[in-house]
């Protein structure tokens, strides 16, 4: 499978300027399910990305999330060496030192410090199992577990208007989301160096992997979106909103109909950044295959469906040094 067959811009996406934002409310309470599933139909098929305010996550939580992902990052080194993400085996779960994940890394090194968590679970498996957690903070689990129920419930709804966008039942995605495999990212960003010779970097060019993104960022900013025409678009904070995002598994799944966007991270303010990121896949077994509304003549089925698991593992064998070293990085989950 070639970056190609998932990273390719879909056909009608625009040289947009700005990033739209969509008014959730009528999806959250349910006033207007396919009202707003039609604003975010348009965003996914011509920009990729979009806001959404009124999403119904109160911003007292996501004030504590932040002052737990800043607790965290505050810790000495000796306690992130405890929770490395090394530790977990397949799970692949724990904390990533900066220039320890590259997202380009044929162009630049990330200069980004990061954690990532999911759903617990006492059997370890790719992507699955308990989660590692410092010790040194009594309120960052039980935090971090809030969060992630909200994010998931604002995921479930935002998964189903991208069914009923795309003509297709409501639960076409969640029943492929029993139990998905997912990511919550805590990040924080140095200041970047804008002296330097520009191969260091917040986070580098990317597209994200799975189905679908939540991020919050704080007031720093340093979020770029590229266009169709390759030009950095800035996708500034916005106060009380999240930053939506489709991944590679959906524009595979809608025959590039609609576009996993390129983006990066660069920290030009001076100031410490930090982000919180949600992200939700299918489950490991899932058939990534185009959906049928997605198809005609001149756009036959994706002749090459896998399983999300099996895309899973191919890139984490790539980013990860320690699950290079003689694992056996398979699984098959009910």
């Amino acid at each position: 499978m070639s970056d190609a067959s998932v990273n390719r811009f879909a056909s009608k996406q625009i040289a947009f300027h700005e990033i739209p934002v969509i008014d959730v409310a009528a999806l959250v309470d349910g006033s207007d399910i396919a009202g707003v599933a039609r604003q975010i139909g348009d965003a996914c098929e011509q920009v990729g990305f979009f806001y959404v305010k009124n999403h119904g996550v109160p911003s007292e939580l996501v004030k504590r999330m932040y002052a737990a992902t800043e607790e965290l990052f505050n810790l000495p080194d000796e306690a992130k060496a405890n929770i490395r993400v090394e530790k977990s085996g397949p799970t692949a779960r724990g904390y990533i030192s900066p220039s320890a994940e590259n997202a380009d890394p044929n162009k630049t090194t990330d200069l980004k410090e990061a954690f990532d968590y999911g759903a617990k679970q006492e059997t370890v498996s790719p992507f699955f199992g308990p989660n590692l957690m410092p010790e040194e903070l009594p309120e960052f689990e039980p935090t971090c577990d809030e969060y992630y129920a909200a994010m998931r419930t604002l995921a479930g709804k935002l998964v189903s208007a991208f069914a009923i966008s795309l003509g297709l039942e409501p639960e076409y995605f969640e029943r492929m989301q029993t139990n998905p495999i997912t990511i919550q990212r805590l990040l924080h960003y140095p200041p970047q160096d804008l002296n330097s010779d520009g191969n260091a970097i917040g986070i580098g060019a990317h597209t994200d992997k799975g189905v679908l993104t939540i991020l919050s960022q704080d007031s720093v900013g340093g979020l770029q979106v590229q266009n169709k025409d390759g030009e950095w678009i800035t996708a500034p904070p916005i106060d009380d909103a999240f930053v939506i995002n489709i991944g590679d598994l959906v524009q595979k799944m809608t025959n590039g109909k609609y576009s996993s966007t390129v983006h990066r991270v660069v920290n030009a303010s001076g100031a410490e950044r930090y982000s919180v990121a949600f992200f939700i896949d299918l489950d490991y077994d899932a058939l990534v295959e185009t959906v049928p509304t997605c198809v005609d003549d001149e756009h036959p089925a994706d002749p090459a469906p896998y399983t999300c698991g099996k895309y899973k593992n191919d890139w984490f064998v790539k980013v990860y040094p320690h699950l290079k070293n003689g694992m056996e990085f398979t699984a098959s989950h009910s």
